[in-house]
């Protein structure tokens, strides 16, 4: 009889934000966000300058299912602006699994 090798654990996946996260890049970044369902994410936010409620609605929304998939989901090297735009939205970092942005 065969051994049976477990499951290998999926590839983390990496998702770089564009700079403008516009009500034009919410369609494109859901489409990654779900593409990348199933794996651990972490996100890449060190190119933003601009952040609109639509794709921080994708975010906040991909945060919670990763969490609820028991899944690890991360915002890395957030930008500047991306953590002021958080703080404008009423978002605390913790939502969006990031670190306190040390201003």
């Amino acid at each position: 009889m065969a051994a049976v090798e477990p499951a290998a654990a999926p590839s983390p996946t990496t998702v770089p934000l564009p700079a403008i996260l516009d009500l034009a890049a919410a369609g494109p970044l859901t489409e990654r966000l779900l593409a990348a369902r199933g794996t651990d994410l972490t996100i890449d936010a060190s190119e933003v300058l601009r952040v609109g409620g639509q794709c921080l609605q994708a975010l906040v929304a991909a945060a919670k299912t990763w969490s609820a998939d028991r899944a690890s989901f991360e915002i890395a090297r957030p930008s500047p602006e991306f953590v002021e735009a958080l703080q404008r939205f009423g978002i605390e970092p913790g939502v969006l699994a990031m670190p306190e942005p040390s201003l």
